[in-house]
């Protein structure tokens, strides 16, 4: 990989873990690991709602599930309901205390502040600012309150368990896609090595330095030259697109591909690339397998997304909460920095994977992908027949 480099993407000093688990560090993407903790538990989702209506009689306890931003459409629509729903199946009697920070630390600091003076008994804290989460995570401790980070590892704090995704491992499937579609394109007529943008994630958000090491990775030895780079605010997809604009017009012909964090600033992308009239649009990656990643995916307009199963790990973590509240030690399958963790394994979505991993998994319809804008697209896809 050669080029120039623009800012890279921080990293925070780390500073010597107090707590009494181990220091070592050990990675561990575990396909199945939800299985392990939710062995026999078979929990629809529920309907969304700020909490649950317990069942009268004595309350076994509090559960409070904080979430950081409405931008990646996941949270809201999947996380949300899901977990809810799981909580009330597993513990009908327990409250769920749910809050959504809008990408505001100052905001989600407030709303832990509130939850835990209600009598919240675990936090599940989805970190607006892996920073600003220490303090969160400091006044939890100071009630006596375990804390559970959520999808978005919070390094210097002791919070008690984790659950998400291996980052590194999503941001290396997001490099070696792109530079298979770079390989497959062939050279360049003008001899030069391929050209890309990497547009990261928030730089206030601890995966995103994560998924930047793990490109990075992929790319290496790859005849690739990076042009710049840069780390989206707020995972803003108008910021990615902004960025892009300016990037096309100082790179003018030079940009074969765009490594894009996540869908929302891969759509970003793809709009700055259509209005300066790129056609067709070069691979750009993606993660999350939202809805309009994946019907620009089957379009020709995105290169591929990565899937997480969300879902699952909505359950994993209301599980682990629930087990957690009523005093037990869960298993879990994996430790980072110390921390007991549970990391579930992201799968690469291109075209001809859709259909398998994205409708057959009962992630999104064929009808919910197939409207009428992209119905011929469906039908070159191979998710709807020709009609005569």
């Amino acid at each position: 990989m050669t080029g120039t480099h623009g800012p890279s993407v921080p990293r925070h000093p780390r500073r010597p873990r107090t707590h009494a688990r181990s220091r070592a560090r050990h990675r561990l993407a575990v396909l199945g690991t939800a299985a392990l903790l939710l062995a026999g538990t078979a929990c629809a989702p529920g309907t969304p709602g700020t909490a649950n209506t317990p069942a009268p009689g004595p309350s076994e306890g509090a559960i409070a599930l904080l979430l950081p931003e409405v931008k990646t459409a996941r949270y809201e629509t999947t996380d949300r309901p899901t977990f809810l729903g799981v909580v009330e199946r597993r513990c009908p009697t327990c409250q769920v205390f749910y809050a959504n920070a809008a990408q505001d630390a100052a905001t989600q600091a407030q709303q832990a502040e509130s939850m835990l003076a209600r009598g919240a008994d675990v936090l599940v804290l989805g970190a607006v600012d892996a920073v600003a989460a220490e303090s969160i995570v400091r006044e939890a401790e100071r009630h006596g309150v375990p804390v559970i980070a959520y999808d978005r590892f919070i390094a210097d704090a002791d919070v008690d368990y984790y659950v998400s995704f291996d980052s590194e491992l999503i941001g290396y499937l997001q490099g070696t896609a792109l530079a298979a579609a770079l390989r497959e394109q062939g050279p360049r007529p003008d001899g030069r090595p391929p050209g890309i943008l990497l547009v990261h994630g928030s730089p206030t958000d601890s995966n995103s330095a994560e998924l930047a090491a793990g490109v990075h990775r992929a790319l290496e030895g790859e005849d690739i030259e990076v042009l710049a780079e840069y780390d989206t605010p707020d995972w803003s997809p108008d910021k990615a697109t902004d960025w892009v604009e300016s990037q096309l017009t100082q790179h003018a012909g030079r940009v074969d591909g765009v490594y894009a964090a996540n869908d929302g600033i891969a759509g970003g992308a793809i709009a700055a690339m259509k209005a300066a009239g790129i056609d067709p649009v070069p691979p750009v990656t993606g993660q999350d397998g939202e809805l309009a990643a994946v019907q620009r995916i089957v379009s020709g307009d995105q290169y591929m997304t990565v899937h997480k199963a969300t879902i699952q790990q909505a359950r994993t973590a209301a599980e682990l909460a629930v087990r957690v509240l009523r005093g037990e030690t869960p298993r879990t399958a994996a430790v980072i920095d110390g921390v007991p963790s549970l990391l579930l394994a992201p799968r690469a979505v291109g075209a001809t994977e859709v259909r398998r991993i994205i409708v057959d998994g009962g992630v999104h319809t064929v009808d919910d992908i197939c409207t009428r804008s992209y119905a011929t697209a469906c039908v070159r896809a191979g998710l709807l027949e020709e009609t005569p």
